[in-house]
């Protein structure tokens, strides 16, 4: 879904919907016949589960995030930098035009702005994603206006990112939707192969799953993932299913999706926990200071803070369905 609405109404400027996966489809008679019988995954997804739900017991939190520039970081996703400390990409939106931008930080809570990479030449962008690449550097992809579309980079180093000094970059045509494709996510990334994660505009409706892979940044291919969506479907979920984000933990793949309950409403967002190895969703029932109900744009990323292995999660609060002090980018993290 493609909203356009300024972030003082506290709504998140972006096209909502702001590690591999195991092949294993979804069953599409009994998504959750699986959980009901017991799976070896319980215990992991449990534990996992706790971390993201218990906001207001994370070991440090922090709400509406911005950086130091004052920049709302929305969308936000958090990464280790190899050089030490840990980078996030988000947007901004500055007079009706999203921003992609760049801040580093040494403590997850506190962020010193570095750059806009991409949005005052190119048109509107939103939606980042960053994973360093396998063989070394950075990649990138984000949500790219005009014609919403998926936009790839390629950093060779922290110190080319940081300068904003592209080494590769590629447009992906719309293959799944003349509308929409975008809220891309990262599987996995090198300077020669990214798997990614993204939504499509389907019937130019409502955002549906898909998974592509871009070759040499030249070749885009793309196909549909029903039976993603059947995980969310199930539980109810009659608007948008869009971003999602995946990690590892105690071995296993899990990722965290958003799915709205009722199309246009951004009250009835909400975030699910999504099992890889038996394709079914869990609902999540995030409890945060205040109590806000609303849940979008979820990202999670596994990594050390302060030499502890940690859970790191961030959302978007919706002004609808936000408790006072609450809307904006939510950043937390656990550690185990």
């Amino acid at each position: 879904m493609h909203c356009r609405f300024p972030h003082t109404l506290g709504i998140c400027l972006l096209a909502f919907s702001c590690g591999k996966p195991a092949a294993v489809q979804l069953p599409t008679d009994n998504p959750t016949a699986a959980m009901a019988a017991g799976t070896p995954t319980d215990p992991a997804r449990a534990i996992l589960r706790g971390y993201i739900e218990q906001v207001k017991l994370s070991d440090a939190r922090r709400y509406d995030a911005k950086d130091n520039a004052g920049h709302n970081m929305d969308c936000a996703k958090i990464i280790a930098n190899p050089a030490g400390g840990y980078i996030a990409v988000y947007h901004t939106y500055v007079n009706g035009e999203a921003k992609v931008n760049l801040a580093t930080s040494t403590d997850i809570l506190n962020w010193t702005w570095v750059r806009e990479l991409a949005g005052s030449n190119t048109g509107s962008a939103s939606q980042p994603d960053i994973a360093v690449a396998a063989d070394g550097g950075f990649v990138m992809v984000w949500e790219q206006e005009p014609s919403n579309h998926l936009k790839f980079t390629y950093f060779s180093s922290w110190n080319n990112l940081k300068n904003g000094v592209v080494s590769k970059s590629f447009d992906a045509p719309r293959t799944l939707s003349s509308c929409a494709e975008g809220t891309p996510n990262i599987y996995y990334a090198s300077s020669t192969r990214v798997e990614t994660g993204h939504h499509y505009y389907a019937n130019c409706d409502t955002d549906r799953q898909a998974r592509g892979i871009l070759t040499n940044f030249r070749t885009w291919t793309t196909q549909r993932q029903p039976d993603f969506d059947n995980a969310l479907l199930y539980w109810g979920v009659k608007g948008n299913i869009g971003d999602r984000d995946v990690t590892t933990f105690n071995g296993y793949q899990f990722g965290v999706i958003e799915g709205q309950y009722l199309k246009g409403d951004f009250g009835s967002w909400r975030t699910f926990l999504y099992d890889y190895q038996t394709g079914n969703a869990d609902t999540l029932h995030i409890i945060t200071d205040h109590g806000s109900k609303a849940f979008a744009n979820p990202t999670i990323t596994r990594l050390q803070i302060g030499g502890q292995p940690a859970i790191l999660v961030t959302l978007f609060i919706p002004g609808k369905g936000a408790a006072p002090g609450e809307a904006g980018e939510l950043i937390y993290y656990k550690k185990y």
